[in-house]
């Protein structure tokens, strides 16, 4: 089998490493792929990956200007020179982020020339991401939600989709996506050595052990949605042997001074915390060896490879709960018993007028972006964020939480308001090997590399249609904004 996958880029992490995973192990099972980027890869891809860079590809501010259908014939073009034939199967991620607005156009265009595709969103311009929607809106529908539908989720026999987990199963099922084209593809999840794997554990992390010394240790980029502000609470309450590490700046500008804010802030209150520990001398895996426990604060993840890969690792999980994300995952197996759905903290702790005035602002601006009215949006998001007097610590926007995280270290007596009160951990060996055994069995390279070849046969078996429909954005709109879901830190 020929599969061409398609991509913006190829940076470190992400939906790079869904690639190098698909690659290997579509390899192994012997097909040849071929990998179209926007960009230079940053990550190696296994040896036999073919690679063409199409600037067309890239992101909207780098790319070359090109239209979908000189798109499209670029892409067929460089898929046969590395494949030697028109592929059987074109993997395309992402093409209905707003990334790139050229994309879906062009994959509108390859499915009207016959050719077969599956399409995995990883991501949803639908879900928190306004500008992005906003974006594809004017760029590409003048507004227009059901042009744009057409574009983004066209329907025809040769066009199949793949989501990440139940939810996003669920979601594109209620807009209109056949179940016959409709398939479950969870990332695979593998990572290189760990502290259990044989190797000596370093001097240093023996003697912060034997000194009691725990470090909770946070594997991310911290972007907005990733809330570090919760990992400072955590700080902020910690005994005097617990210290608090996350590994990575962020790298989009518009990130930066929010970033800059929570380092500022945690100098000034001497808390136990250190950023960007990643960017150091010490190798990842070192950091692990350190950690008393990996930890996780995110409010949104697509797959939510940071419940599955600590385990892997050899260490436990704390932090918060995304039961949306971790439901298939306890469904195969997987054991989460420290983490939290919430952190609720007195309403009492908090300027109201100004809290009240983000939410109706946030909500306001949300449907605006996304070309629905406001309605009652913020009050029905406001009494679901609000239970006895208590309001979850991710709800908040970054000065809520800052004035939260200062009452805590004036009072230090104040942490018997939190619930919880503190993180927790199941330092648990046997909970280790148990969770480590389901992931393998569930998430291995060669199973998904299985699931893939499955998905592509009954894509390669659709007869192609010159007739098409599209699934209903209006509908997939109203799941991903629902006010539920209402989240200041992605507002």
């Amino acid at each position: 089998m020929r599969v061409c996958i398609v991509h913006y880029h190829l940076q470190t992490g992400g939906v790079t490493r869904v690639i190098q995973h698909a690659c290997t192990a579509l390899l192994a099972r012997g097909a040849k792929v071929a990998v179209l980027s926007g960009e230079a890869p940053q990550a190696a891809l296994p040896a036999g990956t073919r690679v063409q860079v199409l600037a067309g590809l890239a992101y909207e501010e780098r790319r070359a200007a090109q239209s979908p259908d000189a798109l499209a014939a670029a892409m067929v073009q460089a898929a046969r020179e590395a494949l030697g034939d028109l592929p059987d199967i074109w993997h395309v991620h992402n093409h209905s982020l707003g990334k790139n607005t050229a994309v879906p156009g062009t994959v509108l265009r390859l499915a009207r020339g016959g050719h077969r595709l599956l399409l995995q969103p990883h991501d949803f311009a639908e879900d928190g991401r306004p500008m992005l929607y906003g974006r594809l809106r004017r760029v590409l529908a003048d507004g227009d939600i059901g042009r744009l539908s057409a574009l983004l989720y066209p329907l025809a026999p040769q066009i199949h989709y793949a989501a990440l987990n139940r939810r996003d199963q669920d979601f594109l099922a209620a807009a209109g996506v056949p179940q016959t084209q409709l398939h479950a593809l969870p990332n695979a999840v593998a990572v290189g050595t760990t502290p259990d794997s044989g190797s000596a554990e370093p001097a240093h992390a023996q003697q912060r052990r034997a000194a009691g010394r725990r470090l909770w240790l946070y594997p991310t980029r911290a972007i907005r949605r990733k809330n570090l502000g919760e990992l400072l609470l955590w700080a902020a309450v910690a005994g005097e042997e617990d210290h608090f590490a996350a590994t990575q700046a962020p790298q989009n500008p518009q990130e930066l001074p929010r970033y800059q804010r929570w380092v500022a802030l945690a100098a000034e209150l001497g808390l136990p915390m250190a950023f960007g520990v990643g960017a150091g001398d010490r190798p990842f895996p070192a950091l692990v060896a350190e950690s008393h426990a990996l930890v996780t604060t995110s409010i949104a993840e697509g797959f939510g490879l940071a419940f599955l890969e600590p385990w892997l690792l050899g260490r436990p999980l704390a932090g918060r709960d995304l039961p949306e994300i971790t439901a298939d995952f306890t469904a195969a197996g997987v054991r989460l018993p420290a983490l939290y759905p919430q952190l609720r903290v007195p309403l009492d702790w908090l300027d109201l007028t100004r809290l009240r005035a983000a939410y109706a602002t946030a909500a306001t601006e949300r449907a605006a972006a996304y070309g629905r009215p406001a309605g009652d949006a913020a009050e029905r998001a406001w009494a679901h964020a609000v239970q006895d007097r208590r309001i979850d610590f991710g709800r908040l926007d970054e000065p809520a939480q800052e004035t939260v995280i200062r009452h805590l270290h004036a009072d230090p007596g104040a942490r018997a308001e939190l619930r919880p009160r503190s993180l927790r951990v199941a330092a648990d060996p046997d909970l280790i090997n148990a969770n480590r055994s389901a992931i393998a069995a569930q998430y291995s390279v060669p199973g998904y590399g299985a699931r893939l070849e499955a998905i592509y046969a009954a894509v390669a078996a659709a007869e192609p249609s010159p007739h098409f429909s599209a699934a209903d954005g209006s509908a997939l709109l109203a799941r991903f904004l629902a006010p539920e879901r209402l989240w200041l830190l992605r507002s």
